[in-house]
């Protein structure tokens, strides 16, 4: 459900998803051009500090009108925003924004910090590497926010949980044919 946007405060923050350089075959690494996040998939994602709620989205560039777009779509003008220093979330005066700056090893200071919706990050990224193993960027949109979805009812009992999860499955379908379909990315699946 997101239709409503959030009051705050809301943590807001990206990450990198795909596999590591040192892991890529050698054509693959030289072929590669650049430091960092090459050959990953960017997600960004906020957190509700009041109702516990995540709301993510799969992005193909971080730049300042996709970060900027993505909270005004998130987050209710006059909420308290806090981010990390990057230069994609400065500028956005109808929000009380607040950064902590991560180069420096600053990453609470009194109420600022990402600390939440990072630890939702390493949540995703554990599952990554010990559960599935590999994430498509195909299909990347559908476990991340599959992730948001438990996030939001992880401190529910069971059986809590699963009518939950039955519930939001009603009406819903995934064929074949659309799973399969082409999004333009692709499923990394070896032929």
């Amino acid at each position: 459900d997101d239709d409503w946007p959030f009051g705050g405060p809301v943590e807001v923050d990206e990450t990198h998803v795909g596999g590591k350089r040192r892991n890529m075959s050698n054509a693959k690494r030289k072929a590669a051009v650049g430091r960092g996040p090459v050959d990953m998939t960017t997600v960004v994602g906020a957190k509700d500090r009041e109702t516990n709620t995540i709301r993510t989205k799969v992005i193909t560039h971080a730049n300042r009108p996709t970060l900027q777009g993505f909270v005004r779509q998130h987050a209710a003008p006059g909420a308290t925003i806090y981010t990390d220093e990057a230069a994609g979330y400065k500028g956005m005066p109808e929000y009380i924004h607040e950064a902590v700056n991560h180069s420096v090893s600053e990453f609470v200071r009194g109420q600022a910090s990402t600390n939440g919706i990072e630890s939702f990050w390493a949540v995703l990224k554990r599952a990554h590497k010990g559960v599935y193993h590999k994430f498509s960027a195909k299909h990347l949109h559908r476990y991340v926010s599959d992730f948001a979805a438990k996030h939001g009812i992880r401190d529910a009992d069971t059986v809590e949980q699963m009518a939950h999860a039955a519930a939001g499955m009603v009406g819903k379908r995934l064929t074949y044919k659309a799973l399969i379909a082409d999004n333009g990315l692709e499923s990394g699946a070896r032929s």
